[in-house]
């Protein structure tokens, strides 16, 4: 299983925070992901912005994950961003569980598109 990693550039032109996440995260890369996107978003008014995921070789979440990725979710939303869109490989299984993640912690402004 690869090991996780990511990117994060912000657009301000376009205004898009653009992201890639792959592979598998342990807890500790998801906290140093946390980190950057804070540091990142705290110079910008996030309600202006796209919050825009390339996750096209993110692996599937495993349990271990979820309480992680629900604490991501959850800042995404408390950020206030005007849309966030996920893109991922066609993957039926994991558009259902970032879907139901987005569902479960309010998140109401998210695309899952399988590309």
């Amino acid at each position: 299983m690869a090991t996780g990693s990511y990117s994060m550039n912000v657009n301000q032109v376009k205004k898009t925070i653009d992201m890639t996440v792959s592979g598998s995260f342990t807890p500790e890369k998801a906290q140093e992901f946390i980190n950057e996107y804070q540091r990142k978003t705290s110079a910008i008014k996030a309600d202006e912005f796209i919050l825009q995921f390339d996750c096209r070789d993110l692996n599937l979440v495993t349990q271990e994950m979820i309480p992680d990725l629900e604490n991501c979710f959850r800042l995404y939303h408390s950020s206030g961003f005007k849309k966030i869109v996920i893109e991922i490989k066609k993957s039926a299984v994991l558009k259902m569980q970032l879907s139901r993640l987005a569902r479960n912690t309010g998140l109401n402004n998210v695309e899952v598109t399988e590309i």
